[in-house]
């Protein structure tokens, strides 16, 4: 049933229209249909600022202020994280960025300590003289002028790139140890996402201030923390502490995962090594060539959401979705929130009809201080940056 949920779901949105969000049970660990909680609370969503272009990923500033990454190198403060904030475009040595196809300016994670370091880092795609040579993370300061960010250090460097910027990932997270965590995308190659020497396909941990694997990573040495995966554009913290991937799957299951050190997630289009091509139309968890590979904790089925960020929503104002997990759909267009036990098996989807035919195609998801949920659109013109409460 889990594998048809989505599919589920969204016919059931069509039938509540604007009334009501739709809620469907799911198998939690296959144990059999969950109960269906209360209906989920009606959104109020509110634009922040408009006039973005592919906003990637949201960072909150200590002052109120808001960062934005824009996939066209650009980065955005906005002036507060209410509606009419106004936007200033920072100057930024970002000519080096790659803008093709998936890659561009991507994942942004503000320092816990910017407030007195004033340093971000950001993941972005890197060519020189024009030629595609690594995806990298870069640590940015912010000058006191609110103006100019500065670059202070390239943190990591060697992430593959793809002539295309096909699979370039690239979400970054502080984890709940305060080391950083990186998705990761396998660049299209097909042997990418079970080579533990590749840095594609994988979810990195790495120290926030020296870009160094961290010393209790399951591969010594290796900022590898997990792998087998195929496009890692989602990854979320849960109070408890757990940590939950959001990928793209290729014509069918997408993947919502439960990262765990050392583990295998079962995608290889190089079948073991016998395929020289890119081959598709193997699983996205192969359980059949690896009987260890972890098996998601949510598949979108048949189709394809494109499932991008994701982030956990919490405090009593959300009612039922209280703790959930929300993650971002592009072609679908989608928000979509996933309601999990204590082993983040899931129990309920949740899709508010308030996204219904109205913003497009979203990105960027990230919990803001005062609780609210922060979504980007990514429709290449006047795009936004969405406020989203209960009502």
């Amino acid at each position: 049933m889990r594998r048809n949920t989505l599919i589920i779901a969204s016919a059931l949105v069509v039938l509540a229209g604007c009334a009501s969000a739709a809620v469907v049970s799911a198998e939690p660990g296959g144990t059999g249909p969950a109960p269906v909680p209360a209906s989920a609370p009606a959104l109020t969503v509110e634009t922040v600022a408009s006039g973005l272009v592919h906003g990637w990923d949201v960072g909150f500033l200590p002052d109120g202020k808001v960062l934005v990454t824009q996939r066209t190198g650009e980065i955005a403060l906005l002036s507060s994280a209410r509606p009419g904030a106004t936007i200033t475009r920072l100057k930024a040595a970002t000519h080096t960025v790659q803008v093709r196809g998936e890659g561009g300016l991507m994942g942004l994670v503000v320092h816990p300590d910017f407030a007195t370091t004033r340093e971000f880092t950001t993941c972005q795609t890197h060519q020189e003289n024009g030629q595609p040579v690594d995806i990298r993370l870069v640590t940015w300061r912010l000058t006191e002028d609110e103006l100019v960010a500065t670059r202070v250090k390239e943190l990591l460097t060697g992430l593959p790139l793809s002539s295309g910027g096909r699979h370039s990932g690239c979400r970054t997270t502080i984890g709940p140890d305060g080391s950083l965590l990186v998705g990761t995308g396998d660049t299209a190659q097909p042997t990418a996402a079970q080579d533990k020497n590749n840095l594609g396909g994988k979810v990195l941990r790495i120290d926030l201030k020296t870009g160094k694997p961290l010393p209790d990573n399951p591969f010594p040495g290796s900022p590898v923390y997990n792998y087998g995966h195929r496009n890692v554009q989602g990854v979320a913290v849960r109070n408890n502490g757990q940590v939950l991937t959001a990928e793209h799957g290729p014509d069918n299951n997408d993947e919502v995962n439960l990262s765990i050190p050392g583990a295998n997630y079962g995608w290889d289009p190089s079948r073991g090594g016998t395929s020289t091509r890119y081959d598709e139309s193997v699983p996205m968890t192969d359980r059949t060539r690896f009987p260890d590979a972890v098996p998601a904790k949510w598949e979108s089925g048949a189709t394809t959401e494109a499932i991008c960020a994701a982030a956990f929503v919490n405090g009593p104002k959300w009612g039922t979705l209280d703790g959930a997990l929300v993650i971002t759909a592009l072609k679908g267009a989608k928000l979509i929130f996933l309601t999990l036990n204590d082993k983040a098996d899931v129990t309920s989807v949740t899709i508010p009809p308030e996204f219904t035919n109205k913003y497009g195609r979203l990105r960027a998801a990230r919990t803001g201080p005062d609780g609210s949920l922060y979504v980007t659109t990514s429709n290449g013109t006047d795009d936004k940056l969405l406020r989203i409460t209960p009502a």
